[in-house]
């Protein structure tokens, strides 16, 4: 059996923690710079629309009393890796599936556990140890348990979020339900392709002949039908480093000057590099673009980008910076105002393994350099060393006008209690 647990409004939830005056009130949480909603309350959701702009819906806001909260992505990983490390003490088969999901595997526990009453205790000491409330759904496959989680979420009242899915007619009833793309792993391009088979139910698609899923959805779709009934196909997948890193930024006003660009895009480099570093990756493909304002339709729309390949797998700041100014330059056209940019290194390969050119022209001093740059940077304080490509006199930081404190990772944050 498998049990996916899923943390209720997790960045609002984690705004509540540590403030509970915000309990049963409305809350939306925006994206970096403060730009769109990315997280709602349930009490926030009839008033504004996941990815609202959020000027657009100012006067909603203000008007609904809806509490806004600038993006804490310090708090929000802390209080993940706490309700994760209280999910490992209940079985040893975990998948972290997200920053607020994770999948359990109880393998065996049949026989020991009733496993509603299990699952209402994992419930129960989530919410004591972090004051994360979480809904759980409880299945034979991972694919179930998603439909199960949803099921909790949506009959919380009468569910009290947990739900546990054992018998062949709680499958059939959760798949004559289930709405085709809302289904786990049914994209919008499948859910269309689907509707026009005249599949409009989870338990349509169990249906199809297995050439068809197989022919129009690849091996992929047909593991998820297998998984839908009932046939466990996706077993826990372990952490494994990512296969691209991206830092990308919308600027706190739009420019057209090329030096302001080049600087935004050497310092999105630099921090991709760090980012290497730190999960011992190289790269070989670095995907630069630019973007206008998509909010300004009075002036010229320009969306662009350009993939650079690299002469050998590189994680050195320098290098990728190099080559992240060859593809803005193949890019940047000064007729336009730009407000969003970003760079992303792909193809991704570990640093010990690297295949050894004899004309490669790799620069040994930059490994040392590197190390020396992150540690200062790590016992000083972040950027404090620069590189020449970088604004020394000006310190980048997102618009963040709704910051709440971070509470439980930096020490003058924490809460001072009073008696």
């Amino acid at each position: 059996m498998f049990a996916l647990v899923d943390c209720n409004n997790f960045y609002a939830s984690c705004e509540r923690v540590f403030n509970p005056s915000l309990r049963d009130k409305p809350i939306v949480v925006l994206s970096n710079n403060d730009g769109c909603v990315i997280a709602r309350s349930n009490e926030a959701k009839p008033f504004v629309p996941m990815g609202a702009p959020s000027f657009k819906y100012h006067s909603v806001i203000k008007q609904n009393n809806i509490h806004v909260f600038s993006s804490n992505y310090a708090l929000y990983g802390d209080m993940s890796n706490r309700v994760m490390n209280t999910l490992s003490a209940f079985t040893p088969d975990i998948e972290v599936y997200s920053i607020d999901e994770a999948f359990l595997q109880f393998q065996g526990f049949q026989s020991h556990f009733n496993l509603e009453a299990y699952a209402r205790r994992i419930k129960a000491t989530v919410e004591r140890h972090t004051g994360i409330p979480v809904s759980i759904g409880v299945a034979p496959t991972k694919g179930l348990s998603k439909i199960a989680n949803k099921i909790a979420k949506k009959f919380a009242d009468r569910t009290q979020g947990v739900y546990v899915m054992q018998t062949e007619e709680q499958r059939l009833k959760a798949l004559k339900w289930m709405d085709i793309d809302a289904v786990w792993g049914i994209g919008r391009q499948h859910a269309k392709r689907l509707k026009a088979q005249a599949v409009f139910k989870a338990y349509d698609f169990t249906q199809l002949p297995d050439e068809w899923v197989r022919k129009h959805m690849s091996v992929v779709g047909l593991r998820l039908k297998k998984e839908l009934e009932g046939h466990p196909t996706l077993t826990l997948d372990e952490m494994e480093a990512k296969k691209a890193i991206a830092t990308t930024r919308t600027f706190d006003h739009q420019s057209n000057d090329y030096n302001i660009v080049r600087e935004r895009i050497s310092s999105f480099a630099i921090s991709c590099g760090e980012k290497l570093r730190k999960q011992q990756s190289n790269s070989q493909l670095i995907h630069v673009f630019l973007r206008t304002n998509k909010f300004r339709p009075d002036l010229p729309q320009y969306h662009c980008s350009t993939v650079v390949k690299t002469e050998y797998p590189t994680n050195s700041s320098i290098n990728l910076v190099k080559y992240a100014i060859i593809g803005l330059d193949k890019l940047y056209r000064p007729e336009y105002h730009y407000k969003k940019a970003g760079v992303i290194v792909m193809e991704l390969s570990p640093e010990n393994q690297q295949q050894l050119s004899l004309f490669s022209k790799k620069n040994p001093k930059h490994e040392r350099l590197m190390q020396h740059i992150d540690q200062l940077n790590q016992t000083v304080g972040r950027h404090k060393v620069k590189f020449g490509s970088q604004d020394l006199g000006r310190v980048w930081k997102m618009k963040q006008e709704h910051l709440s404190k971070s509470y439980s990772t930096t020490l003058k944050e924490s809460i001072v209690v009073k008696v």
